[in-house]
């Protein structure tokens, strides 16, 4: 099953427009989807290792132009972006978005290309408490650049060998993971 999985998602990355994808992903989930690009990064750079700097940068630029468009939203129509927060389940991580802004400023954004915490939430919250448009820019260029760039590095060391090594392994990872997941889903929903 995950095996089968797995070279559908090594295809996807080798699509002619996999690149607009990418880049189209990054700039959604900066600003309102809530799948990073991580998840088609790793896999394009797997598939073409030699181009995974060009990958880390045009998910860097898409990521930046949608944290540019979710600050614009927390400028001009956080009202209407409000009630998604909360079904979407995110108040808590939005309280300490904001306690990070109050702390940090300029670094939150810096941090947050780290942070588990949803990428959007920090530039919809950079927005609405007005934070100063250049230094947000460079913070999300520099903070997501470093991200994306180290995941392309990352995934480029293991090249070839390790787009074999997970395809004679991906069937066990897949399940030790959906392991995982069902299992913190458990304590989280019966702790």
């Amino acid at each position: 099953m995950f095996k089968s999985l797995y070279n559908k998602v090594l295809s996807w990355a080798e699509h002619p427009r996999a690149n607009k994808f990418l880049l189209a992903l990054s700039f959604a989930e900066s600003s309102f989807f809530p799948i990073p690009p991580d998840v088609m990064l790793a896999p394009m750079c797997l598939a073409k290792p030699s181009r995974g700097f060009y990958f880390a940068l045009l998910t860097t630029l898409g990521s930046v132009a949608g944290g540019v468009f979710g600050y614009l939203i927390g400028m001009y129509s956080f009202e209407l972006v409000e009630p998604l927060i909360s079904s979407m389940k995110y108040e808590g991580e939005f309280e300490l978005v904001k306690r990070w802004f109050d702390e940090w400023g300029f670094w939150a954004i810096f941090i947050a290309g780290f942070s588990p915490v949803p990428y959007k939430l920090f530039t919809i919250t950079a927005g609405m408490l007005s934070m100063l448009f250049l230094p947000f820019v460079i913070a999300s260029i520099i903070g997501r650049g470093a991200r994306f760039f180290l995941v392309a590095f990352l995934v480029s060391l293991g090249g070839d060998c390790l787009r074999d090594k997970l395809n004679n392994y991906i069937e066990r990872i897949g399940w030790m993971v959906t392991l995982v997941l069902v299992t913190g889903f458990l304590i989280y929903k019966f702790y």
